[in-house]
């Protein structure tokens, strides 16, 4: 009896446990409950990009960039995917990042740039044998590897290659005499003596160094310079049949004031002769430049003229690569009135496929450079890039407003995901829809804009409202994921983004709008937008916040100056003392050419319009939030230092942040996540203090 009793007893704890193993299987197998957007899950979006089919058609390689919290820096690495989405996996690993993937003609190899341990240091070309193998070191560079593609028959490369700085000191030997303990020397005098000197990323300007096409022959890796001139050349682009490559450069008296340059053609050979394709008179832009299968034309992209600069739209042009004739505007692009990039001729070479930025989109479309219609090969709201085709294979990157851009397959005007490197985040993720939203400007122009508003957003219920403004000003708010808006509408607000004047997508006339007229139509389609959102019944016109980066900060620093319904503001990496600014930054040719220079009386006028919000600071009643990069070349951080010094002079409550040694934009992983929690703070702390706001659908679920 007793045995009975003790089997009896262990067999019900048996049940117990089967039933708990089972139902924690169960609850395993089960999605994971989700939660609202965290910085945390930020930090965990993948970002794809560079996708490039294999020459067969079967494979696409990519690069994969994550952020390695604990290093407090993004690693990028290649992946290769088969077209059918059935196969997807890493094929480089390293502490330092991998990035340009381009397959050699033939298929064998896929070689990309990486900076990774090696026999040279630096950025060089590496090697993989797509049937095995571990990378190995192609190139041996002492100068910048700045661009590289392969010729058609594999055997070379062409390589845009940088003079190393003559100035710097060659690294330290561990028998110097000096020893390890040595005082280092003092850094060497700037010298600056060109017109545009100064360039965010790259720093100084200087004039004793260029950059150049070499030939690379990888048999015997043999390095010989292309051509012999004084002149800085760019995307070198092979024939068809690999006997010429055609490229960008600026023969100009002073190249810093013609922005543009021409396409020049040399025999693949080194040392060769150059000529100029186009005319001088032709603003060709830095874009790559496409042949024709058969090699007897060329398109390429022409840009406005550079008083247009910051709002030129790119056209595309075609001619003859013998040189004859003059190049030829497409007129079948000229009338859709946007911008194109990413010339390719179709593999019979009797159209020519661009991408159109079209009013929060970007899509798709053949054109016949010999006449016809445009034709638009997918339907709009959608938005991709980087399209790339081969043997059957046709990809691009794309997502949505509530997606992460993926590698895609388009097929048939549809897209079919390939890649799924954040489908398991999104999984985890409540995600806010945004809905396109139009409206009336004070002068009657139709402005366009996306609204998102807060997860679980209950219809009727009136929310506060961040503004958040783009940069540019010649770019786009698109239909495209927005870890900004999404992290703002996780924490309770709705958020507006306004395609104002001076944005691309909408034509040649709403671009030039703002022509050397900064803070004005801008500033009144940015109102009226939120005025729009506040007749919705969405928006609180007592909680209503403003923000932006570069052009952004900017038109915060406008927008707080003319309208004091703002609560709270953060303007990063702005200015608002224009003429303050002039040989202070990067655009030059902008203070020439479009406002003018200061000591021209009528341009004197210009600049002391413009330079309002400091001028007129006193005002300004938004406590704001000033932010920027300590080594930002672009729009340097003491347009943010005088704006926040005219604040705190005011005694306006005012904060200035700044990030040491990062550019314009915020790169090192610690600071974007600091950056993101001081917005946060700033506007709850004006646009929350004493409410609560509450989540319906995270509280039913």
């Amino acid at each position: 009896m007793p045995k009975c009793v003790v089997d009896s007893t262990f067999a019900k704890r048996i049940k117990v446990l089967l039933f708990v193993a089972a139902s924690a299987a169960a609850l395993a197998a089960q999605p994971a409950a989700k939660h609202l957007l965290t910085l945390d899950d930020m930090a965990r979006i993948r970002s794809v990009r560079d996708p490039q089919c294999s020459p067969d058609g079967g494979s696409i390689a990519y690069v994969v960039s994550a952020i390695d919290v604990k290093e407090d820096k993004s690693n990028a690495h290649i992946w290769m995917a088969s077209l059918d989405g059935k196969s997807d996996r890493q094929v480089t690993a390293s502490q330092d990042s991998e990035s340009s993937p381009r397959w050699s003609r033939d298929g064998k190899y896929l070689a990309f740039t990486s900076s990774r341990p090696g026999p040279t240091k630096g950025n060089q070309v590496w090697l993989l044998d797509r049937s095995g193998g571990e990378a190995v070191q192609l190139t041996d560079l002492k100068g910048r590897l700045q661009d590289y593609e392969w010729s058609p028959d594999s055997k070379r490369l062409a390589l845009v290659v940088g003079d190393p700085d003559p100035d710097a000191e060659p690294p330290a030997s561990g028998n110097d005499a000096a020893g390890a303990g040595a005082k280092p020397k003092a850094p060497k005098p700037i010298v600056i003596d060109r017109y545009k000197y100064k360039q965010d990323g790259q720093g100084y300007l200087l004039s004793n160094r260029h950059s150049y096409i070499y030939l690379f022959d990888i048999a015997t890796k043999k390095l010989d310079r292309l051509t012999t001139g004084k002149w800085d050349e760019s995307v070198p682009s092979w024939s068809a049949d690999g006997a010429r490559i055609a490229f960008f450069s600026n023969h100009a008296d002073d190249p810093d004031r013609e922005p543009s340059g021409q396409i020049f053609i040399a025999d693949a050979k080194p040392g060769s002769a150059i000529a100029p394709l186009t005319p001088a008179a032709t603003r060709v832009g830095r874009s790559r430049i496409a042949w024709s299968p058969d090699g007897k034309r060329i398109a390429f992209l022409e840009t406005d003229d550079k008083k247009f600069d910051a709002y030129g739209m790119e056209h595309l042009a075609v001619m003859s690569a013998d040189g004859s004739g003059t190049p030829a505007l497409v007129k079948a692009t000229e009338d859709l009135d946007r911008g194109v990039s990413a010339p390719r001729f179709s593999a019979d070479g009797r159209s020519i496929n661009v991408l159109v930025t079209d009013d929060q989109s970007v899509y798709p479309v053949r054109v016949n450079p010999d006449g016809g219609a445009a034709v638009r090969l997918m339907t709009p709201p959608v938005v991709v890039s980087s399209w790339t085709s081969e043997a059957g294979c046709s990809a691009v990157l794309g997502g949505g407003d509530a997606r992460p851009t993926e590698v895609q397959a388009m097929e048939g005007g549809a897209l079919r995901q390939i890649t799924h490197q954040n489908d398991a985040l999104l999984a985890e993720l409540y995600v806010a829809p945004s809905e396109a939203v139009s409206f009336k400007s004070k002068d009657g122009t139709e402005v366009h804009g996306l609204l998102t508003k807060p997860v679980g957003y209950v219809k009727g219920t009136k929310v506060p409202l961040l503004l958040r403004i783009h940069g540019g000003p010649n770019g786009q708010d698109e239909h495209a994921f927005s870890g900004e808006r999404q992290w703002f509408a996780a924490n309770g607000y709705a958020v507006l983004a306004v395609n104002y004047r001076g944005s691309a997508g909408r034509g040649t006339k709403y671009s030039h709008a703002i022509f050397a007229d900064w803070g004005h139509y801008e500033v009144e389609d940015l109102q009226a937008g939120v005025d729009h959102v506040i007749k919705m019944g969405v928006a609180d016109p007592d909680r209503l916040g403003v923000g932006g980066w570069s052009y952004g900060g900017i038109l915060t620093d406008y927008m707080i100056a003319s309208d004091r319904r703002f609560k709270a503001a953060t303007s990063g990496a702005g200015t608002a003392f224009t003429v303050a600014f002039y040989g202070t930054d990067q655009y030059i040719i902008q203070y020439d050419y479009e406002i003018g220079p200061p000591w021209n009386a009528k341009s004197w006028e210009t600049y002391q319009k413009i330079s309002y919000p400091f001028l007129h600071a006193d005002r300004i009643k938004t406590p704001t939030l000033f932010l920027g990069g300590e080594r930002d070349f672009n729009v340097p951080v003491q347009g943010g230092q005088q704006m926040y010094q005219a604040l705190r002079s005011l005694g306006i409550d005012t904060q200035l942040i700044i990030y040491p040694n990062e550019n314009h934009g915020i790169s090192r992983p610690s600071y974007v996540r600091d950056r993101y929690e001081r917005y946060l703070a700033w506007y709850d702390k004006y646009l929350k203090a004493g409410r609560t706001t509450t989540n319906a659908a995270v509280a039913k679920d």
